[in-house]
């Protein structure tokens, strides 16, 4: 690697990250953090950087200080882990400053964490993107010893993708003109998701279906050198159907030997470690199974309801249930769990004591009367302080004659309630 390519690559970015212009997102940057942002391909990670390189500029820090290196570049293709210590190298025969470092998909790099410890060590202040929950594995986080922050970022909140359309709720909004564009807007998002880029691209479902492609090829086939490509489509496929059921790993097994694709209970559990690491997914774990059960029969959701939908066709029941999760999910992380032990309850945080039903409708008596009973028999096994009904549009409050209330919101409503601010 030449150190004239690096130096070039220094400048390049110095007047790239300069002029981007950027929607803030509501994250909370602690003074000199060291930061490793993780998340799916395309939630904004880099725009992450961009925004702290902004952020410092108007604290009074120069342009000169900023090193941002995208580790995509093609350029970087021959670039190993002993052409590190090239970037500070070329960095000080140009600037006479300490820089502020800024490397994006550096997981391309295979041990950059030894290179990121190093740098921490030494004192600089460093922030780190990439598309591979498996930075954040165990051997890794040892390596890193405590000296960076783990942050993952998310597709927009709908709060953010309002934000990102223009869109200033007034006092008492949902009253006026405004709810119309808001319900339409909302409907968007319901379907398409949050990926940022997505906001005002009109051909949306060639745009999910290229970024799932880019998923599934370079996060999951190639970096895990899968030889049963069919199998993994397959097995996302199954997944997205089920979306809303507890499956185990011998049913997915058997659901893809059906098909005529012959597959082991083990190769399974491999490939939903690697769904999980490309962040396309996540589980939820039944909170009434036995703790040595619980990995057995999850859960699993999409991190943003666009992924799902290009896998459904009648998907509006799917889709509720899946933001709804990605919503408790990003507030609560692994706190979240589903109950089925007698009752089936779709959310549980047991911590905060809360518990949530998803429905798209309650006008259907039968519905009605299944999903309130469920909260009301788990309240007698785990007193809850609050439990939901998550609905398309509906809103009420039921007061029980047990004494108990039990809140339906629209998910819209719910969504912009819950808005996550770091």
């Amino acid at each position: 690697m030449e150190r004239e390519i690096i130096r070039k690559i220094i400048i390049e970015g110095q007047e790239f990250v300069n002029e981007i212009p950027l929607i803030k997102r509501p994250f909370f940057f602690e003074k000199n953090g060291n930061y490793v942002f993780v998340g799916i391909r395309q939630a904004g990670k880099s725009y992450l950087l961009y925004q702290r390189i902004q952020q410092l500029i108007e604290e009074g820090h120069s342009i000169e200080e900023m090193v941002y290196i995208n580790f995509d570049d093609e350029r970087l293709r021959q670039f190993t882990t002993h052409d590190f210590d090239l970037i500070l190298q070329a960095y000080a025969s140009m600037f006479n400053l300490r820089p502020i470092l800024f490397f994006d998909e550096i997981q391309n790099i295979e041990g950059w964490e030894n290179f990121a410890r190093r740098l921490a060590n030494q004192k600089y202040n460093v922030y780190i993107t990439g598309s591979n929950a498996k930075m954040l594995s165990r051997e890794i986080a040892t390596t890193l010893g405590g000296r960076y922050w783990n942050a993952d970022v998310y597709p927009y909140s709908f709060f953010e993708y309002l934000k990102a359309k223009n869109i200033t709720l007034a006092t008492n909004w949902m009253y006026g003109k405004q709810s119309a564009e808001v319900s339409k807007l909302f409907n968007d998002y319901f379907s398409f998701g949050g990926f940022p880029e997505l906001v005002d691209i009109i051909a949306k479902r060639a745009w999910l279906n290229d970024i799932y492609s880019k998923i599934f090829f370079s996060d999951l086939i190639v970096r895990n050198k899968i030889r049963n490509e069919e199998a993994m489509g397959l097995l996302v496929k199954r997944l997205a159907e089920g979306v809303k059921q507890p499956v185990s790993h011998t049913r997915l097994a058997n659901l893809i030997s059906t098909a005529g694709i012959k597959i082991s209970k083990a190769t399974i559990i491999d490939f939903i470690k690697y769904l999980k690491e490309s962040c396309l997914l996540f589980p939820l774990e039944n909170y009434a199974a036995k703790f040595a059960e619980r990995n057995s029969n999850m859960k699993y959701y999409f991190i943003d309801n666009g992924l799902l939908h290009i896998f459904l066709t009648d998907a509006n029941t799917s889709l509720l249930e899946n933001i709804v999760a990605i919503q408790l999910y990003k507030k609560y992380g692994n706190e979240v769990y589903f109950y089925n032990q007698n009752i089936e309850v779709d959310f549980i945080i047991p911590e905060q004591k809360t518990a949530y039903q998803v429905s798209y409708s309650l006008m259907d008596e039968n519905t009605y009367q299944r999903e309130t009973e469920a909260l009301i028999k788990l309240n007698t096994v785990f007193p809850m302080e609050q439990m939901y009904i998550i609905t398309k549009d509906e809103e009420r409050t039921i007061a029980h004659e047990k004494g108990i209330n039990i809140e339906v919101i629209p998910v819209w409503k719910w969504l912009l309630n819950e808005t996550i601010i770091k």
